[in-house]
């Protein structure tokens, strides 16, 4: 007789990792430390209250709250209590918050206690949240969630596993339309766990510094450091300086830096002054980065880095650019390597294919498709997305792309973000690296704006470093230089701040929608 496919739970990671040591050290921010013995006791008691209030396997809880060690046990004892995670970043605002509590069916809400004065607008707009808790001391308006816990010892055994149970309804990051709710499963979870293991491991016990949120990959990379015995630390601030004062003290082993954090660390001297001699695994992405900037990191830091390319339909880690890849014959390499965002991961298909479903060879430009256990179940109440994103027998990625001869995927851009400018197709992240290689310019982003003759116009919107000037017409040179005239920008537009979403990544989306305002069409 054939059974269910007894997977891994999310949960079980923390345990696994307290085999190598109960006692040692598992989350830590500033003078709190707790063992994995504590972290363990905490989440049988969240799990077993989970239970007596009639929570049961596939409820779905949300914890609103900054990067604590009480935010990261309660997702880890709702895990436990087997209930489904509607990881929701606490910077949304608090209108996309409430939204999207209420379209996951959200029915339990732990949030920090900044959160509080904003628990009737919750309930206004999520009624169908039966229990909110604080992580406070609670109140008339909210229970704490320390006085609702059952007492210490408690065990919550739960049932056996299934591979295809869903624990986590993830949020796609609504860059460039309305977010969508992406049903990750425990094979998933378990598939990037083994991705990252066999790509990104090393032989000591991770010492992993948490700066983004929880919620997004910088949490989601937590599962394998506790697989391996790791200890999370915290970061008490997210500035620069306090992030490479944490990496220094705490001789943190492995970071996730999205490229806008290196950026602000490479122009900081006393920054780039500091050595990090402990650091083995320093993973960059969730947005591009400049090649320039990524020569100066390298530079700085030495063989340490990885890129990654992933989404959250196909969590975390698809390709890979290992230390050794970004160096040829003990030099850093050159920017058609640099510009790449590695080899498939061990498990991981993938492939480049046109509109009709056929597979391109080497070099031609396509849709990056993949085929993994890290793939979603399909979106949240929303089949039409789902079979758009499932076809031809590959999930379709969205990400236009070729693969080169040596088996390296290259990323030309998003498919909607593509310009049709006088009949020609334009891809914006190549003209981007060529002002990001500018010495005054900090971030750029690239789009279509609306022109009477040419249906879109190619326009830069810059971002200067401080203190810094250029003319428009310099930069206008240089793109033409590089990538011809006619991709190079019609107009250089500069803003002092780029509009960005809480994770960091770029809202190309604003920035159109402030070009596009009262015009009729799109395209």
């Amino acid at each position: 007789m054939i059974g269910e496919r007894f997977g891994m739970r999310l949960i079980d990671y923390l345990d696994k990792g307290a085999e190598l040591g109960r006692d040692a050290p598992c989350i830590v921010q500033g003078d709190q430390r707790w063992s994995y013995s504590e972290v363990i006791e905490r989440t049988h008691q969240i799990a077993c209250a989970c239970a007596r209030a009639g929570f049961g396997k596939g409820s779905k809880a949300a914890v609103l709250s900054p990067n604590e060690p009480d935010t990261l046990m309660s997702i880890l004892g709702i895990l436990r209590a087997e209930m489904i995670w509607l990881p929701i970043n606490p910077r949304y605002t608090l209108d996309d918050i409430t939204e999207l509590l209420h379209r996951f069916d959200c029915e339990l809400l732990i949030v920090h206690p900044s959160f509080e004065p904003a628990i009737d607008q919750i309930r206004a707009v999520a009624p169908g949240i039966r229990l909110i808790l604080t992580l406070g001391e609670g109140n008339d308006v909210v229970a704490s969630l320390e006085g609702w816990l059952e007492p210490p010892g408690s065990r919550h055994e739960g049932s056996a596993p299934n591979a295809e149970d869903v624990c986590a309804i993830m949020t796609t990051g609504g860059t460039t339309g309305r977010p969508k709710g992406v049903l990750q499963t425990n094979r998933g979870f378990e598939t990037y766990v083994a991705n990252h293991i066999a790509t990104m491991g090393h032989d000591e016990r991770p010492k992993y510094l948490v700066v983004a949120p929880l919620t997004h990959a910088a949490g989601f990379m937590c599962f394998s450091m506790l697989a391996r015995g790791g200890t999370i630390f915290i970061a008490v601030g997210t500035e620069p300086r306090t992030v490479a004062d944490a990496m220094s003290h705490h001789g943190i082993t492995d970071l996730f830096a999205p490229p806008t954090l290196i950026y602000t660390m490479l122009a900081d001297p006393e920054i780039r002054a500091m050595r990090f001699p402990a650091l083995k695994c320093l993973l960059y992405g969730a947005a591009p980065m400049s090649v320039e900037k990524l020569r100066e990191a390298l530079e700085w830091l030495g063989p340490v880095m990885y890129q990654g390319f992933a989404q959250v339909e196909a969590i975390m880690i698809c390709t890979v650019l290992r230390p050794q890849d970004h160096f040829i014959d003990g030099q850093i390499a050159g920017p058609e390597r640099l510009s790449s965002c590695g080899r498939p991961a061990p498990f991981v298909m993938m492939a480049v294919m046109n509109e009709e479903g056929e597979l391109l060879p080497d070099g031609s430009v396509g849709e990056i498709v993949v085929r993994s256990g890290n793939v979603m179940l399909g979106y949240y109440k929303d089949p039409a997305a789902s079979a758009e994103a499932s076809r031809f027998g590959w999930h379709h990625t969205g990400d236009i792309g070729f693969r080169d001869e040596e088996g390296f995927y290259h990323l030309v851009d998003r498919a909607r973000d593509m310009i049709i400018s006088g009949g020609y197709n334009i891809y914006p992240s190549e003209i981007e690296q060529v002002l990001w290689g500018h010495p005054a310019v900090q971030d750029c982003a690239v789009v279509g704006a609306p022109d009477p003759k040419w249906g879109e116009a190619v326009t830069a919107v810059v971002q200067l470093k401080a203190g810094e000037t250029v003319d428009a017409a310099e930069l206008v040179s240089l793109c033409r230089i590089r990538v011809g005239s006619i991709k190079a920008p019609k107009t250089i537009l500069f803003w002092p701040e780029l509009p960005r979403s809480p994770v960091g990544k770029v809202l190309k989306r604003d920035i159109r929608d402030k070009l596009w305002a009262g015009q009729a069409r799109r395209i």
